[in-house]
C-alpha cells in the first residue's frame, strides 16, 4: 500500500487577537522584540526566527486568545526562549503580568499576559 502525502506541510501563522492594535504592536516590538513584518488597520503580522508568523488581529474586547480548563485560562502560544530567565526578569521590569517559573526536569517555563490579557508561555 502506498502511503499518501500529507495535504499539509506546516503552520503558517497564528492569529492572537488583541484589544488595541497600535499598543499591542508597541509591545510586542518594544517588550518581546519580535519584528514587524507588515501592520494595517485590522491585523499586524511578526516573523518569530524561522518558525510561524504571529498575527495579532484588531478584536472585540472580550476575545483572548486563550481556553480554560477546570476554569482556569490555558495557553495557546508557547515561544522557545534560551535565555529564559533573564527573559523572565526583563519581563518583570516593564510590569508585565508575569507567573512564577516552573521546572521539570530539564525544562523551565512560565506563562506571561500581554497588553490584551492574553495567556503566553516562555519555555526552555
Amino acid at each position: 500500500m502506498v502511503e499518501a502525502k500529507p495535504w499539509l506541510e506546516e503552520i503558517h501563522y497564528f492569529r492572537i487577537p488583541v484589544t488595541d492594535l497600535d499598543d499591542s504592536v508597541r509591545w510586542y516590538v518594544d517588550v518581546l522584540r519580535l519584528v514587524l513584518r507588515r501592520k494595517t488597520n485590522e491585523r499586524a503580522v511578526f516573523e518569530i526566527g524561522g518558525g510561524p508568523l504571529l498575527v495579532l488581529v484588531k478584536a472585540d474586547p472580550q476575545s483572548r486568545g486563550h481556553f480554560y480548563v477546570d476554569g482556569s485560562p490555558e495557553f495557546s502560544v508557547g515561544f522557545t526562549c534560551p535565555d529564559i530567565h533573564r527573559f523572565r526578569e526583563h519581563l518583570v521590569r516593564h510590569d508585565v503580568s508575569v507567573e512564577l517559573m516552573q521546572e521539570e526536569g530539564d525544562h523551565f517555563y512560565f506563562h506571561f499576559y500581554d497588553p490584551s490579557g492574553n495567556k503566553l508561555q516562555a519555555h526552555w
